[in-house]
């Protein structure tokens, strides 16, 4: 049997701007929460919006932004960490018919001001400037470094000791409350009117990619793909109006925005801001105050959640399901969740910003090992199928090769960049995802890496995935990364990159070689191990193997 698979289409795609949907929805369930800040400081209060507050200072901030004559069309960046506004903007920008620009958070001058040039962005909204990042300096260098870029917005402070929210100086930079004040020039039928002109095949969204090699991209997205497929996600996971989904994950990148965002609030559930960045006490507080149902992570935030010396105290039995994504999970990490979290119907999400993100998930009836073995069945309305990377034949199922997806999840393109859109998506609208996944007789996908994370070693093909599974039973081992080091014999050899748990005493590569023994194939036993303290990320919690590999060939002087 061939590796392909479509999706049900039980379900009809919606139609309908990001806008009228989440108004439709702020009919139904006025007076819902809709989003839920926790306390910014110790001892204070949340931050709260029922769906109708939220649409009426949605509603408030897209008129401002019609007032500052913003167009359909133009690009209107957001820079800041998680918060409330991150939201508001969200929303209020596809209401204005606006694309919104995500910037990473981590990003500093150059990275910026490639960005705002790249895409020719208006405006930008500010974070506060914190110890780690002067927000505020960087978006002023970019004011006169950038004749595109018009305007720049400055994030209140939120009463956050060492945040600096910027004062303005000059004609071009608002205060957050000043750009609502323009609202006031701006009537709602105005704003009415905007929207009747939206269509929703409209792009609405820029998300570079994190450009490992070269600059970032821009992956171009629309109503349609971004709604549908939060949409989808909402179903899966069975969300209602009776939800509360904590969201610890960067609004930045399409887990937080809309695996996040979109899949709560198409659904009426309640969005929950544990904070600006991610704390595990913060992620399991937050759980614990507001009674979360659904808890999101990569792998690595659940591991330090339930890392946490005091893990057993927090009160977590309103959880019913959540998210992992962003990277391959561990199968003990997994069954912790499963078992010590009572995350009984936790979902895998597997994607890519390209595809909106999500193409293939796990369901809540799946089994324990098919949601923790793989990343579950193509979503509705797409297809998936897996080729041979040299030949483009789809291989047979059980074979390992390139997974490719097809379907209205697809970006419209990289923004400005039509040679690069060509290379990623073939002629007959496959997106081409650079992973390595085979697919099971039932139609499961199970991701076996990287193309370029595969390790060729005498000409065995060997997958750090296996070895990093194998490796995770290990008593002392609380986490490990497996990369490929040059070898002038072999090519490349294996180096097991480990952090230990609490407490673990020394392991050097003489003992995991004892551990591997007669478990392991001789060639995917790691000649080399580092212990780490911690891995190198991506803001959205990827590991940066490439990092990892540069690091090692420095380390070992290879």
């Amino acid at each position: 049997m061939r590796a392909y698979t479509a999706g049900n289409t039980d379900v009809p795609l919606l139609e309908e701007t990001i806008g009228h949907n989440f108004e439709r929805v702020a009919a139904r369930f006025p007076f819902h929460d809709a989003l839920i800040e926790a306390a910014a400081v110790p001892g204070g209060d949340a931050r709260r919006w029922s769906y109708t507050k939220m649409n009426d200072d949605v509603d408030r901030l897209a008129r401002a932004l019609l007032a500052l004559g913003i167009r359909k069309g133009e690009r209107v960046g957001i820079w800041s960490p998680n918060c409330a506004e991150w939201t508001l903007l969200q929303y209020a920008s596809a209401k204005a018919g606006a694309i919104l620009v995500n910037v990473n958070p981590a990003y500093r001058s150059h990275e910026l001001e490639f960005v705002v040039k790249q895409n020719g962005m208006r405006l930008l909204v500010v974070a506060p400037s914190d110890p780690t990042s002067d927000y505020v300096g960087m978006a002023r260098n970019a004011l006169d470094q950038c004749p595109e870029l018009q305007q720049v917005v400055f994030l209140p402070d939120s009463g956050v000791e060492g945040l600096d929210a910027g004062v303005p100086q000059r004609e071009a930079e608002l205060t957050y409350a000043e750009l609502l004040k323009r609202a006031d020039a701006v009537g709602h039928s105005v704003l009415q009117e905007r929207m009747a002109e939206l269509d929703p095949h409209d792009p609405i969204n820029l998300q570079y990619t994190s450009g490992t090699t070269g600059f970032p991209k821009g992956a171009t997205l629309t109503h349609h793909n971004i709604l549908n497929n939060g949409f989808s996600i909402g179903e899966l996971l069975g969300y209602t109006e009776h939800d509360r989904v904590v969201l610890p994950v960067p609004f930045y990148h399409c887990f937080g925005m809309v695996i996040g965002n979109l899949a709560a609030l198409s659904h009426g559930a309640a969005t929950i801001i544990p904070g600006r960045g991610f704390s595990p006490a913060a992620a399991l507080e937050a759980v614990q105050d507001f009674g979360g149902t659904s808890l999101y992570g990569v792998p690595t935030m659940f591991i330090a959640e339930l890392a946490l010396p005091d893990f057993a105290s927090y009160v977590l039995s309103t959880l019913r399901t959540g998210v992992m994504a962003g990277s391959l999970c561990p199968v003990e990490v997994m069954n912790r969740v499963i078992s010590e979290m009572n995350m009984v119907d936790v979902a895998i999400c597997y994607g890519m910003t390209e595809t909106s993100p999500v193409s293939t998930m796990t369901r809540a009836e799946d089994t324990l090992a098919q949601r923790t073995e793989s990343v579950g069945r193509t979503m509705p309305h797409l297809e998936s199928k897996i080729v041979d990377p040299a030949t483009g034949d789809v291989v047979e199922r059980g074979q390992v090769g390139e997974l490719c997806t097809r379907g209205y999840a697809v970006m419209q393109g990289y923004w400005g960049q039509p040679e690069k859109t060509a290379e990623a998506i073939d002629a007959d609208g496959w997106m081409h995802t650079g992973d390595l996944a085979r697919m099971d007789e039932d139609g499961y996908v199970l991701i076996e890496g990287r193309i370029k994370d595969m390790v060729i070693r005498g000409g065995e093909n060997i997958y750090p995935r296996e070895i990093e599974e194998f490796l995770y039973t290990h008593p002392d081992i609380q986490d490990v990364q497996v990369i490929g080091a040059p070898d002038p014999k072999y090519g490349e050899e294996l180096m097991a990159c480990i952090i230990l748990k609490p407490g673990a005493g020394q392991l050097d590569a003489e003992h995991l070689a004892q551990f591997c023994r007669g478990r392991l194939a001789h060639y995917k036993i790691p000649r080399y191990v580092e212990i780490r303290d911690s891995f190198p990320m991506t803001v959205s919690g990827k590991i940066r193997k490439v990092q990892m590999r540069e690091e090692a060939v420095a380390r070992l002087a290879l």
